[in-house]
């Protein structure tokens, strides 16, 4: 008799699933450790909806849980704490418990919010097997004060479905595990969870927890086993909606080794491909490829300085010194800075902070060099700087340009420079004295609305628009236009002869128009609710040429306004 060939583990696939369940409570933690012992929870909002979006143990222990209700929640716990859940905050912790997992191995993905993936083929044996890194992941995250639930199995949803379902809750913390017994609130019916809470007082509350060894060993799949380590989890393990998950329980089916039992045709025609996707994806049938992040973009130069500094020239010799290899760096990934940072570390300690930013992205030192020299009076060199570290920590993709020599070069150097060139030089220096925020041009907008013709917009992260692109004008418009300001005149429509505005009396000398304007039908502007407008270039015995308008009425009274100068 032959003997069946071995199966090669080593080569086998091995995904570590890591799921933070309390991730948003805990980064409180970190900051006010004094709430660990009572129910804390963070809130989102949603419309106008306050609903629990992370909680406690504490908390837990009331039978609080996430999506619940805030008012509810304050019914069952009065003097429950809360903080606002902040997603932002929540992200770059995760950011970096992936680079923690780098540790285990190099292909790590985010999933959702909280939650990684680490692609574990080949690196087990360097911490003594899967069960050593088990424990270990378990160990750095109770130093961390962290919960974290792990599965490892051959696909990313069989590890993902034994991280959250498998041996119980699961929620590590500090040294112990929760085990989960056949009355688990989220294995059950929606209809019978209102119930669980009683029931588990009744058979003595919640499960003994168990030492986090255990544990470990209970969410190790061995290789080849998906399908079994799959079928007595429920269905909401295979990670489908939940309208999936109620429709399947209204036909009896509660666990996945019930639906594996079942042919696909039939459950794709009545629940859709995707369960059928979910199942492939969990079983190894269906690839689901890993993709970790790449590591982020980093543009910095640092020079230490072996004798402190203190002149504007020493700054800018270590200037050249340390912005021709940052721009190297840029080019290198063909991209180009918008907004540059120097920091100049003093020697007593503290850091001194230059930024400047670009019109258009720059990966040449003579585009950074003038806009520092520009700043160079703010710094404060004390006792001396030390160091100098520039970053270039706002950057976009600048396209490559082409090397030429020659005859070529002399031709572009002679060449004059073109007008948006200049512009964006003029707009660089002009921002590094102002602000490049303050500076803004107009776009054309499609409106005849005086007022909403143009848009303001930021000159440095924008383009000047083309020639033609501004609509002619029959009529001239004044240089400077303000909202509209009541004028004290007789509410006829014909102009006045004389009239007083801003505290001044004016006689009409010359009057062309008028100019009838009609309100956006389709608009409940509140400047238009006057009316209908007729618009006059009204000159003044004493040389003002101002732009009236006369309202004839409408939600409100009308009368004569002022809303531009010509001068």
């Amino acid at each position: 008799m032959s003997t069946p060939p071995r199966r090669n583990v080593a080569n086998q696939r091995r995904i570590l699933s890591l799921w933070f369940p309390r991730l948003g409570v805990e980064r409180v933690l970190r900051g006010e450790p004094a709430l660990a012992e009572i129910p804390l929870v963070t809130v989102s909002e949603t419309g106008n909806l306050r609903q629990l979006d992370s909680t406690n143990l504490p908390a837990e222990a009331l039978g609080l849980s996430r999506g619940q209700a805030l008012n509810e929640a304050m019914m069952l716990c009065p003097d429950l704490v809360t903080r606002p859940a902040e997603p932002g905050r929540e992200a770059a912790l995760l950011m970096a418990l992936r680079r923690w997992a780098g540790k285990f191995s190099p292909w790590v993905a985010e999933e959702g919010r909280e939650s990684l993936m680490v692609d574990l083929t080949g690196c087990a044996h360097l911490f003594g097997g899967e069960e050593a890194l088990f424990a270990q992941v378990h160990e750095d995250c109770g130093d961390l004060g962290l919960s974290v639930c792990a599965g490892i199995a051959d696909t990313a949803g069989a590890a993902w479905a034994l991280a959250r379902y498998a041996g119980g809750r699961g929620l590590v913390g500090k040294g112990a595990m929760q085990t989960r017994n056949g009355d688990a609130i989220d294995q059950e019916a929606r209809a019978t969870r209102s119930r669980a809470g009683k029931r588990h007082w009744v058979k003595g509350g919640p499960a003994p927890a168990t030492h986090m060894a255990g544990g470990a060993v209970q969410r190790i799949a061995p290789p080849g086993t998906a399908r079994q380590v799959l079928a007595p989890l429920p269905i909401a393990a295979l990670r489908v909606d939940e309208a999936t998950v109620a429709g399947l329980a209204r036909l009896g089916l509660r666990q996945i080794g019930d639906v594996l039992a079942l042919p696909r045709a039939s459950l794709s025609r009545r629940f859709g491909q995707a369960l059928i996707l979910r199942m492939d994806q969990a079983l190894g049938i269906q690839p689901e490829p890993i993709s970790p992040a790449g590591a982020p973009l980093h543009f910095a130069v640092r020079l230490s300085l072996p004798e402190p500094i203190g002149l504007d020239s020493d700054i800018v010799a270590g200037l050249d010194r340390i912005l021709p290899p940052l721009c190297e760096k840029l080019r290198a990934q063909g991209r180009g800075a918008r907004r540059v940072r120097l920091e100049l570390s003093r020697v007593e300690g503290d850091t001194q902070t230059i930024e400047i930013g670009l019109a258009q992205p720059a990966d040449q030192p003579d585009k950074l060099k003038p806009l520092f020299e520009m700043k160079l009076d703010e710094v404060d060199a004390g006792f001396g700087i030390d160091r100098l570290r520039v970053i270039a920590h706002v950057t976009e993709p600048l396209h490559a340009t082409e090397h030429k020599g020659g005859w070529a070069v002399a031709q572009e150097s002679a060449a004059p420079r073109t007008d948006s060139q200049d512009m964006a030089d003029f707009i660089a220096r002009l921002g590094a004295r102002v602000g490049l925020e303050a500076i803004r041009r107009a776009r054309p907008a499609d409106s005849h609305i005086p007022e909403k013709t143009s848009v303001p917009i930021a000159a440095a992260w924008s383009e000047p628009e083309p020639p033609g692109t501004w609509p002619p004008t029959m009529r001239p418009r004044p240089l400077t236009l303000f909202p509209p300001e009541p004028v004290s005149a007789p509410a006829t429509p014909e102009v006045p002869s004389d009239f007083r505005w801003r505290g001044r009396s004016f006689r009409t000398h010359a009057a062309l128009g008028p100019e009838r304007l009609a309100p956006e039908w389709w608009l409940d502007d509140r400047a238009w609710r006057t009316g209908v407008r007729d618009y006059w270039r009204v000159t003044t015995e004493d040389g003002a040429r101002l732009w009236l308008y006369y309202a004839h009425g409408g939600a409100q009274s009308g009368g004569w306004f002022a809303q531009g100068d010509f001068l």
